[in-house]
């Protein structure tokens, strides 16, 4: 077996979705279900076929984010695997619940912005994701201050009252 790291390659503002499903059904559910959840969203989606054809099967709303999408999912090329980028303006925590109850839908990976690296199995059988590492580790613990500017943050861009 060996272990490698795959970047996620993408904008710095581009957040993503990345998870595990079973079943080629999935790509049309996913794209449903984001459509349906917020009208008007901009995103991409691939989803690596893991047996048969073994495809990068994918869909979305604009060109841009389908291409992140089937570029990132190519790299990792992980079977069952699959990524949603978001276009600018949108965010996993308007959509997360929603995939999440997408019946194909095994687990999620990450959602996030940060920058990702997938840590990624190979044996003879083909490849599995094992996690992932999302941002930076912690450099300390947040004060009084820290606290209150998080509070604010959250109040300010409309996710608290």
């Amino acid at each position: 077996m060996q272990l490698t790291s795959v970047k996620i390659e993408k904008p710095e503002e581009i957040n993503f979705i990345l998870g595990q499903t079973h079943f080629i059904k999935s790509v049309e559910d996913i794209h449903e279900s984001l459509v349906c959840t917020v009208p008007g969203i901009k995103f991409g989606l691939a989803f690596c076929e893991a047996s048969g054809k073994c495809l990068v099967r994918w869909s979305g709303t604009d060109p841009d984010m389908i291409e992140l999408a089937r570029k990132n999912a190519m790299a990792v090329s992980a079977g069952h695997s699959f990524l949603i980028f978001l276009g600018p303006g949108f965010y996993p925590i308007n959509v997360l619940n929603t995939i999440k109850m997408v019946p194909e839908v095994c687990r999620i990976f990450c959602a996030t912005a940060n920058p990702t690296e997938v840590i990624v199995a190979e044996t003879e059988a083909g490849r599995g994701i094992m996690g992932v590492v999302d941002g930076a580790s912690p450099k300390g613990f947040e004060d009084d201050a820290e606290i209150a500017w998080r509070k604010d943050l959250l109040r300010k861009i409309g996710y608290k009252l």
